[in-house]
């Protein structure tokens, strides 16, 4: 039973991306009102942060996605949302359909039932491009956004008011993380949105975020990005609780493993930069994926934050990165990771423009190879 059963019931949906043969898009049924994150006081902040963590789910809502062709609906498909209020689409898409040329920010429609009638919410599915082989996946927290929370549930409560107090315009971008993310994503390369109902522009490089932040943040950390101007991907976050599980690195690791690798699986014909720190596990996690995934890890980039050292399974993780020779840069922040690539002969937009280069001109029936070919690029 929500504590609020007036409150209007909303359907809140996340982004969604899709290949030629599946389409998969997740959302919540809560019972919340739209948060404001306008710059405000202390207890203001406390107050719409606790909104954002208390949220108050409804099992049982029949959600409808509709994706609309220039006929009528092309794709009808219905799912109840569950305990927790989360309805995941995956459809198989039969026939298979085309990719755009540019990555692209493609509307679809999710239909529920209310009091007063049908409502309808727009939903944002990302389509990569067929004109290139490239993408990311980054990491979140202290990759992107500084929460200084390094392990452990101690570091939350010295770190309590820039998770709790701090509207998303206070809080801090990682330095350099926006002109690292905007050269390597190529931010406006695929150039306005269709439709005036589409107000995502895509990146020309696709990016994918995997963070061990609760679902219950996905309009927080959208509204962070989207002020400071980092490309907006999907968000693969997760379900939370204020307990050592959720705090430790294993289980940031775990739930990073099976995220990166549903990406990739969905994506087999594309190589992937992977962007982490040293924080959550995420070290081991690309570790995983490029034993797991070989040929698609086209680079890994870490920074690192951490005052607590390198344990063995890091350690491990990295010995088996660079055995798989694929390029790794490790730095304290990402304005010192360009000073060494300066020093090295690259330039910021050289560093990442060869990474692309060394993806893109390897022949189909050498993807394997694409990694190892990468010159120059490994640090110590």
């Amino acid at each position: 039973m929500p504590l609020f059963p007036t409150r209007p019931l909303r359907i809140q949906p996340y982004f969604g991306h899709r290949s030629r043969s599946r389409l998969v898009l997740s959302a919540r049924a809560l019972r919340v009102k739209e948060a404001n994150f306008d710059r405000q006081s202390t207890l203001g902040a406390i107050g719409t942060m606790l909104g954002q963590f208390i949220s108050h789910e409804v099992a049982g809502v029949a959600v409808t996605l509709v994706v609309h062709g220039k006929d009528g609906p092309i794709l009808s498909h219905e799912m109840q949302s569950d305990e927790e209020g989360f309805v995941h689409f995956d459809v198989p898409l039969e026939p298979e359909w085309d990719l755009p040329e540019h990555p692209a920010w493609e509307v679809v429609h999710l239909h529920w039932n209310a009091p007063d009638g049908v409502q309808e919410v727009e939903a944002h599915v990302l389509a990569p491009g067929c004109d290139g082989r490239l993408a990311v996946i980054s990491d979140i927290d202290d990759t992107i956004i500084e929460t200084g929370i390094t392990g452990g549930i101690g570091s939350v409560a010295r770190n309590w008011d820039r998770v709790f107090a701090q509207m998303p315009g206070q809080r801090t971008v990682v330095p350099g993380a926006a002109t690292f993310y905007s050269e390597l994503g190529g931010a406006g390369d695929s150039g306005k949105a269709d439709k005036p109902s589409e107000t995502l522009v895509a990146t020309r490089r696709p990016f994918f975020y995997v963070s061990s932040s609760p679902w219950n943040l996905f309009t927080y950390l959208v509204a962070f990005q989207q002020m400071r101007g980092l490309p907006l991907g999907p968000i693969k976050l997760r379900d939370w609780g204020l307990n050592r599980q959720t705090f430790g690195k294993s289980s940031h690791g775990s739930h990073k493993v099976e995220a990166i690798a549903g990406i990739l699986k969905m994506y087999p014909d594309m190589h992937f930069a992977l962007i982490g720190d040293d924080t959550q596990g995420d070290l081991p996690a690309f570790a995983n994926a490029a034993e797991a995934f070989p040929g698609q890890i086209a680079a890994v980039f870490m920074r690192t934050v951490s005052s607590e050292g390198l344990s063995t399974k890091e350690q491990d993780a990295i010995d088996a990165i660079r055995a798989a020779q694929i390029p790794l840069w490790m730095g304290e922040d990402y304005e010192t990771g360009l000073e060494f690539l300066s020093a090295n002969g690259f330039t910021p937009s050289g560093e990442t423009q060869q990474i692309v280069k060394t993806v893109d001109r390897v022949p189909e029936a050498d993807e394997g190879t694409a990694a190892a070919n990468a010159e120059g690029q490994t640090s110590a």
